[in-house]
């Protein structure tokens, strides 16, 4: 018997979730009884990975058939899935073509392909994400109490706010510690009922699936609390954004971490890593505001960037470099919103520093002061960053030709169907006075 065969049968597990991270970072899949999931074949369609956020798809010109792709378990990820009604597992499944190789268009295999670039160098790259949300009143929660209203109480940083919902975040911690999820702090953000979980750094594979989970974990568990959550970027006009920050470092083969000269100054790797990200982002931003709402979190001062000038210990900046000891030295980029698919975001990140190692690009010089006082710098909207991803080369290569052609597209399709939709501006405003 297997390790993991034996560790289903110490839990009594009876069903098992088989899933893949779509586009948008949701799980799709099957829920396979126990005794089935153990022939460990399964398949699922490529078109999994075709869908917008709202489900219609996008049949890219090769896969025509409707083809299907070999999906196999990742034993590492088999983990409980702890609101089920009875004892049910989830595993995350690796995305193969026929042939045994990896596909392509899969999210987590875009993050595995940048991170075996990394490897083949000897770098080793650690991440520690930061996680915005918002909880908002909802239904009757499960003892048929409703909860009071959160989302009118401003308190950035109210310890009170996190005591006022300990039951929640109690089991959502339990919840995610059943997971092998490692929370770390937990704080009331600036906008009313809004906070942050941040996650211990740790491996980016494992990260990416924590976060992944953690989206799904936090939803769960809010309504079984009469609460609603959401990721939005923008939730209201006048309140904060949310983001998924996320810290960066890379380290060699001796676990020195490559930022660093043995002086303690910041060492050429660094400047080039930050050059990359300076240099390459601009294209990569589809991955990091990945909805028309992403691109309205950037048009606040509400701690979003503006551009992507650098500093130490600098929240206005788009990438900070947070105050630390030289073997702790990484960069904090703060583009994504936390509408993001975790793969992508670290995976978008993590290539253009590789890029810029790779290509020696040396970075502007640190700005003083704050960057909000200078031009904006970033995509205004989606159209703008689809056309920059399609057409950069670099990004191309380094997160594979057919993810890129087949990801623009997708996104073009949601743009389309987002502006179908006619707003109520436009119907109150233009209809009287035009």
């Amino acid at each position: 018997m297997s390790e993991s065969d034996r560790w289903l049968n110490e839990q009594n597990v009876v069903c098992v979730e088989t899933i893949v991270a779509d586009f948008a970072g949701l799980p799709r899949g099957k829920l396979q009884p126990i005794a089935e999931f153990a022939a460990k074949h399964y398949k699922l369609p490529v078109a999994v990975f075709g869908q917008t956020v709202n489900g219609t798809y996008h049949m890219c010109a090769d896969n025509t058939e409707d083809r299907d792709m070999v999906v196999r378990p990742d034993l590492a990820t088999l983990r409980m899935v702890p609101w089920a009604a009875e004892p049910t597992a989830s595993v995350i499944m690796d995305c193969l073509d026929a042939d045994g190789a990896d596909i392509d268009v899969s999210p987590r295999n875009v993050l595995k392909r940048v991170l075996a670039l990394f490897a083949a160098e000897g770098w080793h790259p650690v991440v520690a994400p930061e996680v915005e949300f918002y909880l908002e009143s909802g239904t009757e929660n499960e003892s048929g109490k409703a909860p009071a209203d959160i989302e009118d109480v401003l308190d950035p940083y109210g310890i009170d706010r996190v005591h006022d919902l300990g039951d929640f975040f109690r089991e959502l911690n339990e919840h995610c510690r059943q997971q092998d999820i490692t929370m770390g702090a937990i704080s009331q953000e600036l906008g009313p009922g809004q906070f942050e979980v941040n996650f211990e750094h740790g491996e980016a594979l494992k990260l990416a699936d924590d976060v992944f989970h953690f989206k799904r974990t936090l939803k769960r568990t809010a309504i079984a609390h009469g609460l609603r959550a959401t990721f939005l970027s923008k939730l209201d006009a006048e309140k904060a954004g949310s983001s998924m920050h996320v810290h960066q470092s890379v380290y060699d083969e001796q676990g020195a971490n490559i930022f660093s000269n043995g002086d303690g100054t910041a060492s050429e790797l660094f400047e080039c890593y930050m050059g990359g990200l300076q240099t390459h982002l601009p294209a990569a931003v589809l991955m990091l505001a990945p909805y028309p709402n992403s691109y309205r979190r950037f048009l606040s001062y509400w701690s979003s960037p503006v551009n992507l000038e650098w500093d130490v210990d600098n929240r206005t900046v788009g990438l900070r470099v947070p105050e630390s000891e030289p073997k702790a030295r990484r960069i904090e980029n703060r583009l994504a919103g936390s509408d993001v698919n975790p793969y992508l975001a670290i995976a978008a990140t993590l290539a253009c520093g590789y890029r810029g190692m790779q290509d020696q690009v040396k970075c502007r010089p640190a700005i003083k002061g704050s960057a909000y006082d200078l031009p904006f710098a970033l995509h205004r909207h989606e159209y703008e960053a689809l056309d920059c991803l399609r057409a950069s080369e670099p990004l191309r290569e380094t997160l594979g030709d057919d993810f890129v052609t087949l990801y623009t597209a997708v996104k073009e399709r949601e743009c389309r169907e987002f502006q179908e939709r006619i707003p109520p501006w436009e119907r109150e405003e233009l209809t009287v006075s035009i």
